[in-house]
């Protein structure tokens, strides 16, 4: 096998039973070209276009995930959120603690925070999130108790899959080391595993929304399929 065939049976994807696609894309386009642009078509297109794959795909709203989450039950005020970015000490006085993240996949990054923390603090916290597995929330769930939006049941990858909509059209989702990062479209055989029939379809809509949104960034090159190494959980649809 050839090195580049090796990268890419390295970095194959799974066609997952349910792909949940959280649109974060629809903002961004309005925030970077304005609500006229073009493009606010054209991302329309495309989430209407998953949209049509309903038995498989379920394009997520920032306004839905919270409207389930919060109608789950009020919470008295924390003296501290803590988002999984932040470093952690100094936590020891603090009289309750909410620990935030908007994607629980594997759960490897909130249960080492979780698990980071002192025994007395740990009874005293409380973690949130907007999407989930089902399976990784109740292992979260024997460390302190966790509320989430979307809670997704299926096995990992196989079963179901988390992804951003801007990392479908946008260069910022697959970080490689020392190489330039690379949006989902510069992955044809992703989109083909995870919009198995209409693929071509996403790709094209993906790469003329990318023109307008990074314009210098051009189009895919062969470096883009070749040979490099990530560093990054964005480099899956969703890591810890």
């Amino acid at each position: 096998m050839t090195e580049r065939r090796a990268v890419a049976a390295s970095y194959s994807q799974p066609t997952p039973r349910r792909l949940y696609v959280h649109d974060d894309l629809t903002e961004e386009v309005r925030r970077r070209l304005g609500p006229d642009s073009p493009a606010v078509a054209l991302g329309q297109r495309l989430l209407d276009l998953l949209r049509e794959d309903e038995d498989r795909v379920v394009v997520l709203t920032l306004e839905d995930q919270l409207d389930r989450l919060v109608a789950q039950g009020a919470h008295a005020p924390y003296e501290l959120t803590l988002g999984l970015a932040r470093q952690l000490g100094g936590l020891e006085s603090c009289r309750s603690l909410a620990v935030v993240d908007d994607t629980v996949f594997s759960g490897l990054t909130m249960r080492g925070i979780l698990e980071a923390l002192p025994p007395g603090l740990l009874a005293r916290t409380r973690a949130f999130c907007l999407r989930g597995v089902a399976e990784t929330l109740a292992a979260v769930a024997t460390l302190c108790p966790i509320t989430t939006g979307v809670a997704a049941p299926g096995m990992l990858l196989s079963e179901i899959s988390f992804i951003n909509a801007t990392g479908l059209v946008l260069r910022v989702a697959i970080r490689r080391r020392g190489q330039e990062p690379l949006a989902f479209f510069d992955r044809p055989e992703w989109l083909r595993a995870w919009f198995p029939g209409y693929d071509r379809e996403v790709l094209e809509l993906c790469r003329r929304l990318n023109a307008l949104l990074e314009p210098s960034s051009g189009a895919a090159t062969e470096d883009a399929t070749g040979p490099g190494r990530s560093n990054s959980r964005s480099a899956m649809p969703y890591g810890p």
